[in-house]
């Protein structure tokens, strides 16, 4: 359950039997830095232990099989050499005193043919492409209409997130989020704008959740749930997404997965579209009963006041985390920050990576 007792940022938060040292968490961002084959190299682990004193690492988005991959230089879990080279990841992070969760993905239609096996179809739950293009190994290419699952290929998918989530284990993490936010495959399911399917996967509320749900309930078979937490964006627009209803869809999603006793739902907090319909936040959070992380666009002041007013339990922080590596220092003295270089944010090497400047000791 969360604490009540008006925390700030530095307070520590327990999270089943994980104590996190403080409430700063860094988010999950591609870099678009892993080798050939999708593989974490040393210069990943180099760049997770240095902000190792975040009180709990989420690492970027890592794809649970080679259907999931639709970005170049993004890392897997899904076979040996990518288990290898997690567990550089982890060891560099525990070494440093960290805790680090991986980030389970299925990017769904946010693919092309020539990130897939065999240069197949991306698959979803309907056949509707997101408009705009892709980032492939050749290029910006436009999105494809992809393939609408099949309802008997659904579970095989669901069990794609079990054997990744094995996987993140035997590589050494201390637990594992599902990415179910920002338009990829469980969101596809769950907004009705991408899902417009007529079978037990589609169509009513209950239906739409059963992919997401069902994926909770794989990894969960492998974790214990208070090692396991969620990923929502109930009005997060990006890869064209949208719901008619998403006070309805992710309140009902919140009211599912209290009972399982996860780590925590971390809730992408961002703005309606242009004439869109909202979301009640606080709303959300009274119904997920367990620990609430809020993310977006948050800095020390907001993040302060939301934990002091009791509306969120601990806050991810994206950018700030990129630049300023001992964010957490630097919060706690009022230092200033390094700014963050944006166009080193997505592919490249060590610079924009893991050169920032710490403090002077």
């Amino acid at each position: 359950m969360p604490n009540t007792d008006r925390p700030d940022l530095f307070t520590p938060l327990l999270l089943g039997s994980l104590t996190l040292p403080n409430r700063m968490i860094m988010a999950p961002m591609t870099r678009n830095r892993a080798a050939k084959g999708n593989v974490p190299q040393p210069l990943n682990a180099t760049y997770y232990s240095q902000r190792a004193t975040a009180g709990l690492i989420i690492t970027e988005a890592s794809q649970v099989s080679p259907q999931g991959v639709g970005y170049p230089f993004t890392p897997g879990i899904h076979n040996q050499d990518q288990v290898s080279g997690w567990k550089l990841v982890t060891s560099a992070v525990h070494q440093a005193g960290g805790r680090i969760f991986l980030q389970l993905w299925h990017v769904g239609r946010i693919s092309h043919p020539s990130l897939q096996p065999g240069n197949a179809l991306p698959v979803a739950p309907s056949a509707i492409a997101p408009s705009g293009s892709v980032m492939t190994y050749q290029g910006l290419q436009p999105f494809v209409t992809p393939r609408a699952l099949a309802e008997e290929e659904i579970p095989g998918v669901v069990d794609q997130y079990r054997k990744a989530a094995v996987q993140a284990r035997e590589a050494g993490f201390d637990g594992v989020e599902i990415h179910g936010a920002n338009g990829y495959l469980p969101d596809q399911f769950l907004r009705s704008g991408s899902n417009k399917r007529n079978d037990s996967y589609g169509g009513t509320l209950e239906n739409r959740a059963r992919f997401l749900l069902s994926a909770v309930d794989a990894v969960c078979e492998s974790w214990d749930s208070h090692r396991v937490g969620v990923r929502i964006s109930p009005l997060n627009s990006f890869n064209s997404m949208s719901d008619d209803n998403p006070d309805e869809t992710f309140g009902y999603v919140a009211d599912k997965l209290s009972p399982r006793n996860l780590a925590y739902l971390h809730v992408v907090e961002a703005a309606a579209a242009p004439g869109a319909p909202g979301c009640d936040f606080a709303a959300l959070r009274k119904r997920f009963r367990g620990v609430y992380m809020a993310n977006s666009g948050y800095d020390k002041k907001r993040a302060t006041e939301a934990l002091a007013a009791g509306r969120a339990d601990c806050v991810s922080f994206g950018a700030p985390f990129i630049g300023n590596p001992d964010l957490v220092r630097r919060f706690r003295e009022d230092a200033p920050l390094n700014a963050s270089d944006r166009a080193t944010f997505y592919g490249g090497d060590a610079h924009g990576y893991t050169d920032y400047p710490f403090l002077n000791p």
